[in-house]
């Protein structure tokens, strides 16, 4: 090793020193970029990778539409606008059309409403994964994930399949929901499968109005700075959400005071 290192004109010390691989396989500028590009997406559904790396680059952070493109895809974030009408799309065989489309939704358990979102943290990131009855606007149920892998997705909606049962669940068009298993252990529940139309922004939006919630009302005021401590936050706000924050759509209610059931987590703890 000493003799490779004279013959290749390097420091030995350089040699030996492993290098350190960054937290979550991203840079703490990319960290930074990505808390920031979440926030951008939040006030701006629409805009694409184009619109926030401008955006970046005036408020002064050096972010070419690359990084922005394949950072929004690590975060599972895509531009909420009607998009093209292509005939031929990944996993086409699996999508399913939109069903709440003037569906008038008057009792508990009739629609679920699913989806993922990235959750900050001061040194990495992590997904949150919920379930929310759209009548009532409970939570019934939630998991935390350091990586997009389906499991944490399945693991959640077996847990509060096993306790009730909608009528019909609504998700975006992701890979995690345009797949056989997901149909599969729908269909074996005689559940009918509602997808948003791609990139239509007001066809989730029970849901993403309660990522934005958490993360206005929490995340982003406390900047928490380690998974645990963003597991207990979460937590602490889903239960504040389910039993304490009234909605003007309830009538100033609370989601558990118009619920008849417990959620799922409540239960399974």
């Amino acid at each position: 090793m000493t003799r490779q290192s004279e013959l290749c004109h390097v420091n030995r010390s350089s040699v030996y020193r492993q290098k350190k691989e960054p937290l979550y396989g991203e840079s703490d500028y990319n960290l930074s970029l990505m808390r920031r590009i979440d926030e951008l997406h939040l006030e701006n559904p629409s805009w694409g990778s184009r619109r926030i790396a401008v955006t970046l680059r005036r408020e002064g952070m050096a972010a070419n539409r690359k990084r922005i493109q394949r950072l929004m895809q690590k975060m599972d974030l895509c531009a909420l606008y009607p998009g093209p009408n292509l005939s031929r799309r990944l996993h086409a065989e699996y999508r399913h059309p939109y069903l709440l489309r003037n569906l008038k939704i008057d009792h508990e358990d009739h629609v679920w409403g699913i989806d993922i979102s990235y959750l900050p943290l001061k040194t990495g990131f992590m997904y949150l994964f919920v379930i929310i009855d759209w009548y009532t606007r409970q939570i019934v149920d939630y998991e935390l994930s350091y990586s997009l892998e389906k499991t944490f997705v399945f693991r959640c909606l077996k847990r509060a399949l096993s306790r009730r049962k909608p009528e019909i669940i609504n998700s975006d068009q992701g890979s995690h929901f345009t797949n056989p298993d997901y149909i599969k252990l729908l269909e074996d529940r005689d559940i009918k499968i509602s997808m948003d139309g791609k990139r239509q922004a007001l066809d989730n939006i029970i849901t993403e109005r309660f990522f934005r919630s958490i993360k206005y009302e929490d995340l982003y005021i406390n900047e928490y700075g380690s998974p645990a401590e963003l597991i207990r936050a979460v937590d602490r706000y889903i239960r504040f959400y389910n039993s304490n924050r009234p909605h003007q759509s309830l009538a100033y209610k609370t989601p558990n005071e118009v619920s008849r059931q417990m959620p799922s987590y409540d239960l399974a703890a």
